[in-house]
């Protein structure tokens, strides 16, 4: 599997301090992530600072999991 977190650095917050709300971003998600059972699929919004939509994070099967899934293999 693997974990993606996409953050848009354009966002307002992150343009005024991007270490500081990044990390703010990833302490929160960091913390979050025990309410989900971390499997392909699993995935949410992720928000700054003033609740602004800048990015997702999601789980996908890794390269050879969906080539497996696509030849009935899995």
């Amino acid at each position: 599997m693997r974990f993606l977190l996409e953050v848009s650095m354009d966002d307002e917050a992150l343009a005024k301090d991007p270490a500081g709300e990044l990390g703010r971003i990833l302490r929160y998600w960091g913390g979050n992530l025990r309410h989900y059972p971390m499997k392909p699929g699993d995935g949410s919004e992720i928000y700054d600072s003033e609740y602004r939509r800048v990015g997702r994070w999601r789980i996908e099967p890794d390269a050879r999991e969906k080539q497996d899934e696509r030849q009935g293999t899995a």
